[in-house]
């Protein structure tokens, strides 16, 4: 098998997706960048306008809207939910519609419900479109040469994440192997409070080992390493940063300018 010439090799970094281009440790600045002012506000208008933006840049990402979909599933799930609790427990203000005991619906209420929900989803969607397709040995590398984490911390993150497809596989496994023995048909939540056992005693095991096998192997050494591949900051990585910043002061001021702007706890 012969090696890619230089050539080649630019030509396949040309062809991948804007996104994919980014330095992961750009990507962790810019879901803060994203992140951080939406926590610390709470109105429908800012949060609408940062998702419609983050929306508009699927295309950059490389991902399938199918597999968009399945990924956002349980951010879609749980963003409901935290509009719910908004909508029958919060502070009450304006016109009251419904009071039930500690419940009750007012203006104030249906406002944040809805400023809740959908500001659920505009902290989900950019982790999703900058994270899906990270290697976690290039977020290592950034995190050690760029960020410079200790590398027996950043270490450790990786062997963690490597080990996520393992215990996918294992609980695949362990439902084949239950039901194969006539076990897997009944008892929804008995079967899964005993997988989830079983899995937790695999991960502790897994876990052990493979701690005993890097320190042996000089990963917990308190010297300054070397690393493979090289990781750099480059033209996309400044311009993912500007997007973001551009993305996330359109959001606050359309809601000043619609009056909406709301900083949390007022």
């Amino acid at each position: 098998m012969t090696s890619l010439t230089a050539a080649d090799r630019s030509t396949v970094l040309h062809h991948r997706p804007p996104l994919d281009r980014v330095n992961p440790v750009t990507k962790v600045l810019a879901v803060l960048i994203l992140s951080v002012p939406l926590l610390l506000t709470i109105d429908w208008v800012s949060a609408s306008t940062a998702v419609l933006l983050e929306v508009m840049l699927f295309p950059l990402s490389g991902l399938r809207f199918t597999a968009l979909l399945k990924r956002a599933l349980p951010v879609l799930v749980f963003a409901p939910i935290g509009g719910i609790s908004m909508l029958l427990y919060a502070k009450p203000g304006g016109t009251e519609y419904l009071s039930l005991g500690f419940v009750r619906v007012t203006d104030n209420s249906i406002e944040l419900a809805v400023a809740v929900t959908i500001r659920v989803l505009a902290l989900g969607l950019p982790t999703i479109l900058l994270f899906a397709r990270v290697d976690p040995t290039d977020l290592a590398d950034g995190l050690s040469q760029i960020a410079k984490l200790p590398s027996r911390f950043v270490l450790g993150i990786l062997a963690g994440a490597r080990m996520l497809g393992l215990f996918i596989d294992d609980w695949r496994s362990l439902a084949l192997a239950r039901r194969a023995r006539g076990l897997g048909d009944r008892g929804v939540v008995r079967r899964f409070a005993s997988m989830a056992f079983v899995l937790l005693v695999f991960a502790i095991r897994r876990g052990s080992k493979l701690a005993t096998a890097m320190e042996a192997r000089g990963f917990g050494a308190p010297i300054e390493r070397t690393w493979a591949r090289p990781s750099r900051l480059g033209r996309a990585d400044l311009l993912a940063v500007l997007v973001t910043i551009v993305i996330m002061a359109l959001a606050l001021c359309t809601a000043v300018l619609a009056g909406t702007f709301r900083v949390v706890g007022q």
